[in-house]
């Protein structure tokens, strides 16, 4: 138990250290980020389905998964108390009809414990919800006109609470309380009248401070159809909610090394955000929901698909005004499943072996220069057991598209490698003997 407490206190501070600087997206530009969140990394082996629930792996996209079924182990029936930390690297291509570009990311990704007991389950941790980080130019003929940089995000703390309701049906509530902060700058460069650049240079500053809570509920509800057959179901509803944004504004007059891009300021003023009503504002979260369902063999394999929608049209952020880019209602559907050859097998390693694979098409709901930004990806992983229990290492590994190059813009081709570990032990049970 202490050295599984050390992973996660290692974790947990490594999480907090890299939590906001997950990704190298450009399409972190608008909003608050790019969704960072996407499930654990079982979830994500499978396409992102998020139905299924069992004894030993934490749901963290359903709070009614906190209630688990009992577990035969240590040859009584029990219910592990269960941890969960998560990391990623990702590889971007990043390609426009101007060339084409490399970059990449490592972050955790999340840290979660979660506490079954009797008819009750209880959950709590922290993951990075969404990140921002973008380095982008407008060039116009080959003359660069300004640059854009972005970093930060928002990161989510829950506490979770589920309940057996009746034999297989279970409900759930999160709370989670968003907090981050966003800072945004963009430098515009000057030219004479013979089109050489001036030697200073313009930069704007902008920082939101963000803060506030949300709400997840869920169902989940499993029953056998047969002796071998179960059908498993999930549903999620998260309320529209507003985030506290306290914004400040800068203007400097700058001037940049040539050499090593290094910007040394000259003058700088602060903006007056408050005769304008913007330097405390609310932000909208949109609504969400998710259901799907899926049938398989319990400890054997798995079938499922789900579908989300989430109200992105009702998010508004009054400190940013995109002239050429709206928000519209957001869509995904995801298929995936696993498949365990023999998990009682003590002769063959890999028969015990969890084996995932799925796929996700989503509509981002971000639209720029009239055109939907869509993404599509495949998964595959696998659940490695170690030590003499249930615990598990899971790796994945996620490619594909987002974005197109249509009207000037970006199209994003992905490669993504997830690693967690999954740690089972019981707890509040107590001895026979001393």
């Amino acid at each position: 138990m202490i050295k599984k407490l050390v992973i996660v206190l290692i974790a947990f501070f490594a999480l907090q250290s890299y939590g906001q600087e997950g990704t190298a997206s450009p399409y972190s530009f608008y909003g608050i980020g790019s969704l960072k969140f996407k499930g654990t990394v079982e979830n994500r082996s499978m396409g992102g389905l998020s139905i299924y629930t069992d004894s030993i792996h934490v749901n963290l996209r359903n709070p009614a998964a906190y209630v688990s079924p009992n577990l035969k182990l240590w040859n009584n029936e029990t219910r592990p108390v269960k941890f969960s930390v998560g990391a990623s690297h990702t590889n971007l291509n990043l390609k426009a009809n101007s060339g084409e570009s490399k970059v990449n990311s490592t972050t955790f990704d999340y840290l979660a414990l979660s506490i079954p007991v009797g008819k009750f389950g209880f959950g709590f941790g922290l993951v990075p919800y969404t990140s921002v980080g973008y380095k982008l130019e407008d060039n116009d003929d080959g003359v660069l006109q300004n640059r854009y940089r972005g970093e930060g995000g928002v990161n989510r703390a829950f506490l979770g609470f589920g309940y057996q309701i009746a034999n297989g049906l279970n409900i759930g509530i999160d709370a989670n309380y968003n907090f981050g902060n966003i800072q945004n700058s963009v430098i515009q460069f000057a030219y004479d009248e013979d089109g050489n650049p001036v030697q200073y240079q313009t930069r704007e500053n902008n920082r939101s401070d963000l803060s506030g809570l949300n709400f997840n509920i869920g169902l989940t509800y499993k029953t056998m159809l047969n002796e071998k057959l179960e059908l498993q179901t999930g549903l999620t509803y998260s309320p529209k909610s507003d985030l506290s944004s306290i914004n400040e504004r800068s203007f400097a007059t700058i001037v940049i090394n040539q050499i090593n891009g290094q910007e040394f300021v000259l003058n700088e003023i602060e903006g007056d955000l408050e005769s304008q009503g913007l330097a405390e504002t609310d932000l909208t979260l949109p609504s969400r929901f998710s259901f799907g369902a899926g049938i398989g063999e319990p400890r054997h394999w798995f079938l499922g698909a789900e579908y989300t929608r989430q109200n992105t049209s009702e998010f508004s952020n009054p400190i940013v005004s995109i002239e050429n880019a709206n928000f519209v209602n957001a869509s995904n559907i995801s298929v995936g499943g696993f498949y365990i050859p023999d998990y009682t097998s003590f002769s063959n390693y890999w028969k015990r072996v969890t084996y995932r694979a799925g796929f996700h098409f989503e509509n981002t709901g971000l639209e720029i220069n009239n055109e939907t930004i869509n993404e599509f990806g495949m998964s595959f992983g696998v659940g490695l057991p170690v030590g003499n229990v249930f615990s598990n290492a899971n790796l994945g590994f996620e490619f594909g598209r987002r974005g197109t190059t249509n009207q000037n813009l970006i199209q994003e081709n992905f490669f993504n490698i997830n690693i967690s570990l999954s740690l089972n032990d019981r707890w509040f049970q107590k001895r026979k003997y001393n």
